[in-house]
């Protein structure tokens, strides 16, 4: 089958054979998909379109097969969710973690750039100097400058309700 014909093909029969599919499955997405990706493998098997006689059969049973194997597929994978136990549903982030975050959004960026490098990644100065493209003075300035500007909003109360600065 020529480049041309297979288009032709294609063309007269895309629709015909997707309404075909989608009254075997009862879902008009899965359909589609399976009947595009029969024809993918038409296409890479032409010769075997030619021998068949019937080109349009043979896509609708690879269709078919391609559907069901997902059916399959999806199954088991059902099967296999419902015997696993459910995950541990998992925590927020602490109060001392959302407090952080709140007080670097408050910083400008570069200096939240430094502190997160440094203090989150375990990065070195020069190391950060590197990654930013920066000199290793500018990297301390912005540490310097970034823990001072984080201070303020960095504060608990003690037992007697007294603002405190973390150390």
């Amino acid at each position: 089958m020529s480049p041309e014909e297979f288009t032709d093909f294609y063309a007269a029969s895309f629709r015909r054979l997707v309404g075909q599919l989608f009254a075997m499955t009862g879902d008009a997405a899965e359909a589609q998909d399976a009947v595009q990706e029969a024809f993918i493998r038409a296409w890479a098997n032409r010769r075997k379109l030619d021998a068949s006689g019937s080109p349009e059969a043979w896509v609708r049973s690879a269709a078919w097969r391609i559907a069901i194997s997902r059916w399959h597929r999806a199954r088991a994978v059902g099967r296999l969710l419902r015997a696993l136990a459910p995950p541990p549903p998992a925590e927020g982030p602490s109060p001392d973690r959302v407090a952080l975050i709140d007080a670097l959004r408050k910083v400008p960026a570069e200096q939240r750039r430094a502190i997160v490098l440094y203090h989150l990644c375990d990065l070195t100065v020069a190391q950060i100097a590197a990654e930013t493209g920066v000199a290793e003075g500018t990297v301390k300035a912005r540490l310097a400058r970034g823990r001072a500007a984080l201070a303020p909003y960095l504060s608990e109360s003690d037992s007697a309700g007294r603002e405190v600065t973390r150390a």
